[in-house]
């Protein structure tokens, strides 16, 4: 038993447009008021006030919709009545229907004022509910393209190739609507309490492929991104917290940075209220660092080279960064054997005990011990007898003291930056990569940015 569907007659103007819809099982079709034909037609469409002149279905091409607004306007000016002057058909790009894929044809109409002394003289009709002006799409396939491309991160090949359309239709229209978009929430950004500043790599540009990077600003407490900007120095960081209103500049308690020195110095420069806090992995990764630097050094003075397969210190190298209370009984018999064959001077198990040392930082619950501790380690990590590594963290952990030592009062670290980052990655792996920062810019805040997404269906972009 089939279950087809059979629709006769189906016209323009006042011919018949549908007599019958019904499946192939039922013995006496269900005929359907022609006076209401139209009405059926323009509920289809879904587009408001208009007319629906013709429907135009070819094997292989998008379904063809051709509306024209219902009604005629007056003038703008004098509120008088209006000639016309012709019309002009312009095409759109719809949602798809059914599983086609759609052409909206709007037949844009033409008038004129007669009053010579009106000065409107000619204009088009206008609706803003189909079609923004010099819009590609219509209102709805804009504003659906924008939250597949924007909100969940689509490629903008597949949503064009859903709609029928080519790549830069879509990739234009989302950055003008997603624009739009971020313009009218205002209170997309609101009071930021702590604030985190990270770079990250834009593009890589030139016959040296010199890299380009760009800062995100993220609000560390609530996970957003407030926004991007290029560059990662001291200045275009100072510069766009400047820009800044100052009762949001005022409410900025912490600032959190990755022991960068130009962050550092644009915090003191834009943000001079606020406490820095150093993010915690950053001052283990130093510390990570500092092991792995003494290792691959002693490696190459007992061995003179490189680290090989079958070397201690080669083998015993992810033991050496895994956090202590991660081995177990046979990892570490493995580590203090791997060290007694390869590192004779103990240069490498007193960069590990550093590391180890610097870790018990953060399982300090007191402000005040967290100083005292910090201080006291910092001066033995810079004893003559310590390989040159561990005294370079010593002068790090003295030179960041007040910053690592405000974790302990605010809690807060870059983790939410570093995974704004990575959201921001997805969407340059996605797009292959961008050339223009300004797209890049409005694709990320559309992704992790958080915008009011309720606000889209009120907007119409100029």
């Amino acid at each position: 038993m089939g279950v087809g569907w059979w629709c006769l007659g189906f016209g323009v103007g006042s011919s018949i447009i549908g007599v019958v819809i019904a499946p192939d099982w039922m013995e006496d079709p269900v005929e359907v008021d022609v006076s209401r034909r139209c009405e059926v037609c323009e509920v289809l469409v879904g587009l408001g006030d208009v007319e629906v002149l013709e429907a135009v279905e070819r094997e292989g091409e998008p379904l063809v919709v051709r509306v024209r607004l219902r009604g005629r306007p007056v003038c703008r000016g004098c509120g008088g009545g209006v000639w016309s002057k012709g019309w002009r058909d312009v095409g759109l790009v719809d949602l798809p229907v059914f599983g086609r894929r759609v052409c909206l044809v709007w037949r844009k109409r033409r008038w004129r004022c007669p009053d010579a002394g009106c000065g409107v003289g000619s204009f088009t009709d206008r609706a803003d509910w189909i079609a923004p002006v010099r819009g590609r799409l219509t209102c709805r396939a804009g504003r659906w393209a924008t939250e597949q491309v924007g909100r969940l991160g689509r490629t903008v090949a597949g949503v064009a190739g859903d709609l029928g359309c080519g790549w830069h239709t879509i990739d234009g229209e989302t950055i003008r609507w997603g624009e739009a978009l971020l313009d009218a929430d205002q209170e997309r950004v609101g009071a930021v309490d702590a604030l985190g500043l990270d770079e990250t790599l834009f593009q890589r540009r030139g016959q040296w492929n010199a890299r380009m990077w760009m800062t995100s600003a993220v609000d560390t407490r609530k996970g957003q991104l407030i926004d991007v900007f290029p560059g990662k120095d001291a200045k275009s960081a100072a510069e766009w917290l400047l820009e800044q209103p100052g009762w949001w500049r005022e409410g900025v308690q912490w600032a959190v940075l990755d022991l960068s020195g130009a962050y550092k110095a644009a915090y003191n420069q834009a943000l001079p209220q606020a406490v820095q806090v150093a993010d915690p992995f950053h001052v283990v990764g130093v510390a990570n660092r500092c092991l792995t630097q003494t290792r691959r050094r002693v490696q190459e003075e007992t061995l003179g080279h490189r680290g090989r397969k079958a070397d201690p210190l080669f083998r015993v190298r992810n033991l050496l960064t895994l956090a202590a209370e991660k081995l177990d009984h046979d990892g570490h018999q493995k580590l203090q054997g791997l060290l007694d064959a390869g590192d004779p001077r103990g240069e490498v198990r007193l960069a590990w005990h550093a590391k180890e040392t610097t870790r018990q930082i953060y399982k300090t619950t007191h402000p005040g011990d967290a100083d005292a501790f910090v201080r006291r380690l910092a001066q033995e990590l810079q004893d003559e007898s310590c390989p040159p590594e561990v005294n370079r963290l010593g002068r790090t952990l003295q030179t960041w003291r007040p910053q690592i030592v405000a974790w302990h009062h605010a809690r807060v670290s870059n983790a939410s930056t570093e995974a704004i980052n990575n959201l921001i990655k997805r969407i340059k792996r996605i797009a292959f990569g961008f050339r223009n920062f300004h797209n890049y810019r409005t694709r990320a805040l559309l992704y992790a940015g958080k915008p009011n997404w309720n606000l889209l269906p009120t907007l119409t972009p100029p």
